[in-house]
């Protein structure tokens, strides 16, 4: 039986990736963060086949201790500060997570168990001022945000750790992939739950920012697929997932709300956008500049040409079936109370 060890298991994809890891047999181990209050998150579900393990991802003499208990075949490292727009406020302390957390993370392994392999969640949002369409392996990076820097620093640790320790680290370079799991401070959500409330009257309208930022959307139960397979090669090499696919966030809207059964209409322009309810005349999407990044990325789609040649990797989840799952189960929540 393979011991597995996910940082970072409570979030949307540790959540999957737990399930995938179970569904093979695998003795998971889920790396937690001590609170006053125990919160499995959306490992709830299967909390009583994980084994948690008390760490932090900026205290290195915890995760050795945790690569100690965990014995662990493989690391999945999925911890992050994940939130873009919180990283101008929190620059070092995202720094410190998935930047330095990451060499953390790379030296309990080296110290524990150095045969052990390595995955780093690495993101889009590294390439940030895109040098290329689509952006592949080789696409030089021009991140533009804390967020973005602090997760290539890491990129390139892994990378470093590869080289100079022969170590089995590899990086998978995941572009935007959501879920019913997904918080609600992330704009995907932000919108499904939007058109579920507003869908059941209990919002009026919602206000997002740049309705043009173009983005490749998948789904997270499928890019955990992915994960698991790139530590099963015969050596370790890095991979863009996506779908190859790109839409704008107002491509978004208007398939969110349509699944809650609201046709929109959009009108005006940058900032002074507004999308009105088409059968009942009403604004409930409104644009608003306080919602801008400081440094705009304006468009990311990917190439999963490598991933699926090599990998044998497939999206499966359409970008349909992705929207109206999370409205169908923002729905859900609404109706029960929550």
């Amino acid at each position: 039986m393979k011991h597995a060890l996910i940082t970072g298991i409570t979030g949307q994809d540790g959540s999957y990736l737990a399930e995938l890891l179970l569904s093979k047999g695998y003795e998971v181990y889920g790396v937690m963060r001590r609170k006053s209050v125990v919160d499995y998150g959306n490992v709830d579900h299967i909390r009583n086949d994980i084994r948690f393990i008390y760490a932090d991802m900026t205290d290195e003499v915890s995760l050795i201790n945790a690569m100690r208990i965990s014995q662990a075949d493989e690391v999945y490292n999925l911890a992050a500060q994940s939130f873009v727009a919180t990283s101008w406020d929190q620059p070092i302390a995202t720094a410190g997570i998935d930047a330095i957390g990451v060499t953390n993370m790379l030296e309990a392994i080296r110290t524990v168990r150095p045969e052990c392999r390595f995955y780093q969640a690495s993101t889009s949002e590294m390439f940030g001022l895109v040098q290329e369409i689509p952006q592949r392996e080789t696409t030089p990076f021009y991140p533009r945000s804390p967020y973005g820097v602090a997760k290539l620093y890491g990129h390139w640790i892994t990378k470093n750790y590869k080289e100079s320790y022969g170590m089995f680290a590899c990086s998978g370079i995941l572009f935007n992939h959501e879920s019913e799991r997904r918080g609600k401070e992330f704009v995907t959500r932000k919108i499904t739950d939007a058109a579920a409330r507003i869908k059941a009257g209990l919002l009026d309208c919602v206000e997002l920012g740049n309705l043009d930022a173009k983005r490749d959307w998948g789904h997270s139960q499928d890019y955990v697929k992915a994960m698991w397979l790139m530590l099963q090669q015969d050596e370790p090499d890095d991979y863009v997932v996506a779908t190859g696919e790109t839409r704008t966030v107002r491509e978004f809207v208007e398939a969110a709300f349509r699944a809650a059964g609201i046709e929109l209409e959009f009108q005006g322009s940058g900032a002074d956008e507004v999308a009105i309810d088409r059968a009942t005349g009403k604004t409930v999407v409104r644009v608003s500049e306080r919602f801008f990044r400081p440094a705009e990325v304006e468009l990311l789609l990917g190439c999963p040409e490598k991933a699926e040649k090599k990998l044998g990797w497939k999206r499966e989840i359409s970008f349909q079936e992705l929207v109206e799952r999370m409205v169908r189960n923002d729905l859900e929540l609404v109706r029960a109370g929550r």
